[in-house]
């Protein structure tokens, strides 16, 4: 299963253009069985690679999803992430903020979320929220956010900074051990509609249909422009972004994976070595329940 990484990872040495990758791509898979089989291959090698990272206890993981209304980011933080062992996983969905998060700093709630030592966290939308929705709709800034009033005259200004404070805090964490990776569900606008038609038509879907996601569905071309400066203000190479190809939500997933797997393959862990004492403690207790 090869995957051309040079299409959809941004480390910040190439520009983004909205438009320019694609939102479909050559299967991974011959058909749903190996769609099937590849996927459990690759949710197996993850679970075992975190097992090790939980022992080692210097790494986290951090992936972060971010995209429009039915690009498929449940769907695929399940397919990935189900199989990994329940206590070194941590997966957090962020929604319209609380008034308590809005007496902190716009990081403050996603700060308190982040992986221990070993885990694996996950974030269905983050902190970069407040560069897109906010950038779509500043009155969220300008009404609700209690930003001093200095600020909110020059929104550029403030967007910027915040920019610069999320690169910033992405340096801290990588410096920390955790490593980041985020991916841009890149959906296009055909297939949305199609999802979101699929979520009236469909009985056991309509729960997921909600008036806003037409309201929003609007703002199409200012979300792209969002994503575009987005990614290219954050896009490094120890927080790279994936523009994954989202209309093929099966192709989808499987990037996701590889893209997981190969980010804790590289991380440099092993199993703690076990000292000659120790082992000779481990034989006395071998000893002693074989007693038993």
């Amino acid at each position: 299963m090869e995957i051309d990484w040079g299409k959809v990872r941004f480390e910040g040495d190439k520009r983004y253009r909205k438009g320019a990758c694609a939102t479909r791509m050559t299967p991974l898979y011959r058909d749903k069985k190996d769609y099937k089989k590849k996927i459990r291959q690759l949710r197996k090698a993850i679970d075992e690679r975190q097992r090790v990272m939980y022992a080692h206890d210097r790494y986290s993981l951090l992936s972060i999803f971010q995209a429009l209304d039915a690009a498929g980011k449940d769907g695929t933080i399940r397919a990935v992430f189900n199989g990994v062992n329940p206590h070194g996983v941590e997966i957090t969905s962020f929604k319209r903020p609380s008034e308590t998060e809005l007496e902190h700093n716009f990081l403050w709630r996603t700060s308190v979320a982040m992986p221990r030592r070993g885990n694996i966290g996950v974030f269905n939308r983050s902190y970069y929220e407040e560069v897109l929705v906010c950038r779509v709709h500043p009155e969220l800034v300008t009404q609700y956010q209690k930003i001093p009033g200095e600020q909110t005259r020059d929104l550029d200004a403030l967007f910027a900074s915040r920019f610069e404070a999320i690169r910033t805090m992405e340096r801290y964490t990588a410096d920390n051990g955790t490593v980041t990776l985020k991916f841009f569900l890149n959906l296009s606008r055909d297939e949305q509609r199609t999802r979101f038609l699929s979520r009236i038509d469909e009985p056991d879907k309509n729960w997921k249909f909600s008036e806003a996601d037409l309201k929003e569905r609007r703002y199409w071309d200012q979300y792209q422009d969002a994503f575009e400066d987005m990614i290219n203000e954050t896009a490094t190479p120890h927080a790279p972004w994936f523009v994954v190809p989202a209309d093929d939500k099966m192709n989808m997933r499987l990037i996701v994976a590889s893209a997981v797997l190969q980010a804790l393959n590289e991380m440099e862990m092993r199993y703690p070595k076990v000292s000659e004492a120790r082992r000779k403690a481990l034989r006395e207790y071998r000893k002693q329940l074989q007693g038993d």
